[in-house]
């Protein structure tokens, strides 16, 4: 005689129930693991720069500074080096973990892009620095200069501009965005680590600059010089968390080169002083007693009334409240990269 129907039914429902507890809801382990990535990102640092520090043409010393059109020239070929090599480890490992041609350039942030995303995040990156930007352009009378694009061509045709503004954002964001965070997506890091922890590494690659300011600028004392690094690698660090988050939320690499060189156009914004004020030169007849002399010595400062200065305080504020309320909604986008920023 056959068993009842409902004692077989209750048999399936418990294997069912086993199967989803112990098979189907463990989740897969990751294809590389944690330590592997963070090698290989240690690695990524040391390919970057070490290669500075090789050649007599791109190491610094006392006669020969980072900003010498030569030692650019020479660090330009290294750097296009170093990120060609890079470029081909990531992508090496991305495709012995099984990653389709598609979902490599997907993870590495080229295709497929998004010019609204792009659009959407520069404006955000305008709203941070909207205090600057009335600064620069309404109290300094700069906006006319921006319309006819004066001093782009100025800046891009010098060697500091082209490595400040071209070879800086494009090496430093496909290295340290579009080549190391998929790196750690294959590892299964977490949205708030890769936000968090991947930038390191781009704050770590500025410490050089400790070394060789010290060579260039003997003078200066050792705690202003570590100081001066340690501002340096505060504020790339922080960049570089803002960069991390868009390249996850929009899939775009080209959208992170696009702030980094705006950011490094803007430079940082003031905390404080006042704005539209300018030395003045003083004038007075060259034939006066010693104190006059040097009464005259202090420049005497002119320029517009206070209340620039309490607006620009003011917009500073107010496009910082409008990027924190307009981060998420500004970058979202259906080309972000696997990864929940909500853990």
């Amino acid at each position: 005689m056959p068993p009842p129907l409902n004692g077989w039914r209750d048999k399936l429902s418990a294997l069912e129930d086993l199967y989803e507890r112990h098979v189907k809801g463990v989740p897969k382990p990751p294809v590389l693991s944690a330590s592997a990535a963070a090698l290989l990102s240690a690695a990524y640092v040391f390919i970057y720069v070490i290669p500075f520090y090789l050649s007599p043409a791109t190491r610094p010393s006392p006669t020969l500074t980072r900003d010498a059109p030569s030692s650019i020239r020479a660090r330009v070929r290294a750097v296009t080096f170093s990120t060609t090599l890079c470029s081909v480890l990531t992508v090496i490992v991305l495709y012995q973990h099984d990653a389709s041609a598609m979902e490599i350039l997907s993870l590495l942030g080229i295709w497929p892009v998004s010019p609204v995303d792009t659009i959407r995040t520069m404006l955000l990156v305008v709203i941070l620095f909207a205090g600057p930007i009335f600064e620069h352009g309404i109290v300094d009378d700069g906006w006319r200069d921006w319309i006819k694009l004066d001093g782009v061509n100025e800046s891009l045709s010098s060697w500091i501009g082209y490595r400040n503004f071209v070879v800086g954002p494009v090496s430093e964001e496909l290295v340290w965005r579009s080549f190391i965070v998929p790196l750690h997506v294959l590892a299964q890091f977490s949205g708030k680590q890769i936000v968090f922890l991947t930038p390191l590494y781009f704050g770590i690659a500025h410490l050089h600059h400790l070394y060789e300011f010290r060579i260039t600028h003997s003078e200066v004392p050792f705690f202003i010089a570590v100081l001066r690094s340690l501002f340096q690698f505060t504020y790339t660090s922080l960049f570089g968390f803002f960069a991390a988050f868009v390249f996850i939320r929009t899939g775009n690499v080209y959208t992170c080169m696009l702030a980094h060189t705006f950011c490094n156009w803007m430079g940082l914004p003031r905390f404080y002083g006042r704005v539209g004020v300018e030395a003045g030169i003083p004038i007075g007849p060259p034939d006066v007693d010693k104190k006059d002399d040097e009464q005259r010595s202090v420049p005497a400062y002119q320029g517009k009334g206070f209340g620039w200065t309490v607006a620009y305080y003011l917009v500073l504020v107010a496009g910082a409240l409008a990027f924190y309320h307009q981060l998420f909604p500004l970058t979202e986008s259906s080309h972000a990269l696997p990864v929940d920023l909500s853990k």
